[in-house]
């Protein structure tokens, strides 16, 4: 399991084979299942032959952390609520205005069994698992971003995919940085939250 030959293979079927699988017409049971199995397999990995304890690291930046990505969310808010207002003003801030409870549990669940889980395979298991094949820093973080951004393929819009690799990049450059799943994942909430609450929910799989 810990052979180039390996690796090579598994990174194929993990980050290729089945998110564009996943783009196919066929029971969306099957597809949770199949989620979840590969889910598993990478948990099993890094816990036996990756030896990654999921704990919180002691001496985390997090007043570092917090301006980075306060300065990060100013930015990204100003340019989403301008696109949001200029392309479709009726749903800007919608959910959180009309439907408070529900934009709460939303976020509630989409922080917990959706961002946790995507950084665990997208940041923690990759980077692990590919730093000895990409040994090249930007070779490494472009590379993640790519296939974070081929993981949305199957809503089939290709601003989904612009937006997801230039989150990518966000969140691989702080992982590489911190090294803190953590720390990554509460990025990757508070954006993909904005979203949601700005009104681009939808096109992004939040219900509505």
């Amino acid at each position: 399991m810990d052979s180039l030959r390996y690796k090579i293979i598994e990174f194929f079927i993990i980050f290729m084979v089945l998110p564009i699988g996943f783009t196919f017409n066929y029971s969306a049971w099957l597809k949770l299942s199949i989620g979840i199995c590969g889910f598993i397999y990478i948990c099993y990995i890094l816990l036996r032959h990756e030896k990654i304890a999921f704990k919180v690291a002691i001496g985390l930046n997090w007043i570092l952390f917090w301006k980075q990505t306060l300065v990060k969310l100013i930015i990204i808010s100003a340019l989403t609520t301008f696109f949001v207002w200029i392309t479709n003003k009726d749903v800007l801030f919608y959910v959180l205005l009309e439907k408070p409870k529900f934009w709460f549990l939303i976020l509630f669940i989409y922080s917990v069994f959706s961002v946790y889980p995507q950084e665990i395979v997208y940041r923690t298991f990759f980077f692990n698992r590919y730093k000895t094949i990409l040994t090249n820093k930007n070779v490494l973080i472009v590379v993640n971003a790519l296939v974070f951004s081929l993981g949305h393929v199957f809503f089939k819009n290709l601003l989904v995919l612009i937006l997801t690799f230039l989150g990518g990049l966000l969140f691989a450059l702080t992982y590489y940085k911190t090294r803190s799943t953590l720390l990554v994942s509460i990025e990757h909430a508070i954006y993909g939250s904005w979203l949601f609450t700005v009104g681009m929910g939808s096109m992004l799989g939040f219900p509505d």
